[in-house]
């Protein structure tokens, strides 16, 4: 057994999950790439787009804190499955929205659909990530398939305005919704958990496992489907559950804030619209990865300096809070050129990522694999709130500084709390949690 080569099946299932993530993403982001040429043509403001993409942030609040709680109770494959049905179906819904009297709820009923399917993908991505990694790997394959965000996030600005432009916008939403049916074929197929996966051979197996084996006498393996039932209560009565939920409501708006104003960003800085933002959005996301798989590996390096999982974690994360801090130069030097803006804006993206891939981690380290996908949820829903109030805040701040005539302070003032979030964050969970304590249910 020992001679045995180890498969390496569980990177197939990270590819999926990253697939699935990029997936997540291209469908996410294809109204605000769009938001330009809508507001022309039914003449929103940036208060009605606020509101819009506010009702996705708020639906996908809520739905995360019955999505992990789905995919606990359907397993895995049942859950991912459902829940990249209904996104797509949601995204495609979008195409449809104007045929609504009042289209602002048309479109925020979209959104609505959309957000209810995508809460299950994180949830579901890191329940399968503990399923398939040992504890010292699962930043890192968190980090590979959270990039899923980042590549989304860039080729979704390079044929978003190409299809809009050739076929229409209503195109674009039925285009790139469709293409999670196509992912949906290869995920039933390929996906099935480690105890009943035959293309997984004993010494991969046993590979997954072995934070069980080296910790536990006598040795005990914690099957994926093992463990009892447990209320939402029961959650709340954790500090470590408050500490995730603290650091996702402090940092999910941000990416969010990114990720649906950047093209409005630079269309009201740099009158940069379609296909002339294609190039700099495409780059700062590109840069991302970097963030989004270096720094799932970068606690390794603590780790293997002999710092258990969690401490070597917090230690990663807090110099990463450091990175956005670079972002509060925006106002000052994108006045000289946009790739200023493009390059600070970057590494603010960069770092997120970053922290996401870790901050994602620090559920596994602590909770049995049967909470994991249901305590993701209630930190989901917290971020989820977090960006509601982030980008209605920003729309209404926005319409407030453009009636005066300087738009730009209303994006300065994001900007900081943007560059601030991360050190907050950190610093209440490390409150919260000073060491590690791992939850037994």
């Amino acid at each position: 057994m020992t001679n045995l080569k180890m498969s390496n099946y569980r990177w197939t299932i990270c590819a999926l999950l990253f697939f699935a993530t990029t997936i997540n993403y291209l469908d996410r982001q294809v109204l605000s790439l769009l938001k330009p040429l809508l507001s022309k043509e039914f003449n929103w403001t940036d208060s009605d787009y606020g509101t819009i993409v506010g009702v996705f942030s708020l639906a996908y609040a809520f739905s995360m804190l019955f999505a992990g709680r789905v995919v606990d109770y359907l397993g895995t494959k049942k859950g991912y499955a459902w829940s990249i049905i209904l996104w797509s179906v949601g995204a495609i819904v979008h195409a449809f929205a104007h045929l609504v009297p009042n289209n602002i709820l048309g479109f925020s009923l979209g959104r609505t659909v959309l957000a209810v399917g995508e809460s299950g993908n994180f949830p579901a991505a890191i329940k399968t990530t503990a399923e398939y990694f040992p504890k010292k790997d699962r930043a890192l394959a968190t980090g590979i398939f959270n990039s899923g965000a980042n590549v989304g996030a860039i080729l979704a600005p390079i044929l978003v305005p190409w299809i809009a432009a050739h076929w229409g916008w209503q195109w674009a939403f039925i285009g790139i919704g469709a293409i999670g049916f196509i992912w949906l074929i290869f995920w039933i197929v390929l996906y099935e958990i480690p105890s009943r996966n035959k293309s997984l051979n004993a010494a991969e197996y046993a590979y997954i496992h072995s934070d069980e084996i080296q910790q536990h006498e006598p040795v005990h393996i914690e099957r994926e489907d093992e463990g009892r039932k447990f209320t939402y209560l029961e959650c709340f009565k954790y500090k470590q559950t408050w500490a995730f939920a603290f650091g996702k409501f402090m940092t999910d708006g941000v990416w969010w804030f990114y990720l649906f104003w950047l093209p409005a960003y630079f269309d009201a800085q740099y009158h940069m619209t379609g296909t002339s933002i294609s190039m700099p959005i495409a780059i700062l996301y590109t840069i991302t990865v970097i963030g989004s798989v270096g720094g799932g590996a970068f606690p390794t390096y603590f780790i293997n300096k002999g710092y258990e999982a969690y401490a070597g974690r917090m230690r990663a994360m807090f110099i990463i809070a450091l990175f956005p801090l670079v972002v509060l130069l925006t106002p000052y030097l994108s006045q000289y050129s946009y790739w200023w803006a493009v390059g600070l804006i970057a590494i603010g993206a960069s770092a997120h990522q970053a922290w996401s891939a870790n901050i994602f981690t620090t559920v596994s380290d602590m909770f049995p694999k049967k909470a994991i996908a249901t305590i993701t949820g209630i930190g989901g829903m917290a971020g989820g709130i977090g960006s509601f109030l982030l980008s209605k805040g920003a729309g209404m701040l926005f319409d407030h500084y453009r009636a005066l005539g300087h738009i730009e302070t209303g994006y300065s003032v994001l900007f900081i709390l943007c560059a601030l979030a991360y050190v907050i964050a950190w610093t209440v969970m490390k409150t919260l949690v000073p060491k590690m304590r791992p939850i037994e249910l």
